[in-house]
């Protein structure tokens, strides 16, 4: 278990550096195209599908660390509530959850992407799966980071998140 936990903390780690970078992309080129539209007034015809393109890459990217570092948006007052065994059952069997969904989601992300690739972007010759191709690789490393999460869970983590949680 050492070694996947240290996997998926290189993974996720991978993953939010490809998420800063493409937030990056994405918030640059959003600047060059309100430069070129309203300070030069000729538009950008390609800047706004790959800023469109690198934020959906950042997003997918970005969950893996918001469920590396609890952040996601969860309902946590009734698993605080339970005692501690209850609790632990109640966040595993919501991971678990989460794992069939994203399974689900990279299952239909692959049969999507290869779906598209055809297809061409808007003012660009690339293929439109690079854009596709976000679902089926962000949901590995979100797989990668719930398991680690319910792994984590079950050593005793979360106890521990949960107490400093109550005391602070």
């Amino acid at each position: 278990m050492r070694q996947f936990l240290r996997f998926e903390d290189i993974t996720t780690g991978i993953a939010l550096r490809l998420s800063i970078a493409f937030l990056v992309i994405a918030a640059g080129l959003a600047l060059y195209q309100v430069i070129t539209r309203f300070v030069f007034g000729v538009p950008s015809t390609w800047s706004e599908v790959i800023t469109r393109s690198a934020m959906i890459w950042s997003v997918f990217l970005g969950v893996a660390v918001a469920v590396r570092h609890s952040a996601m948006i969860s309902v946590d007052v009734i698993q605080n509530a339970l005692p501690r065994r209850l609790g632990l059952l109640l966040f595993v069997i919501a991971n678990s959850a989460s794992l069939i969904f994203f399974t689900v989601l990279f299952w239909q992300g692959w049969l999507m992407t290869e779906r598209v690739m055809p297809q061409r972007l808007a003012a660009l010759e690339v293929s439109i799966a690079w854009v596709y191709a976000a679902l089926p690789v962000g949901s590995v490393f979100i797989l990668i980071a719930t398991m680690a999460a319910i792994v984590r869970a079950l050593r005793g983590d979360w106890n521990d998140a949960r107490d400093a949680e109550a005391d602070g």
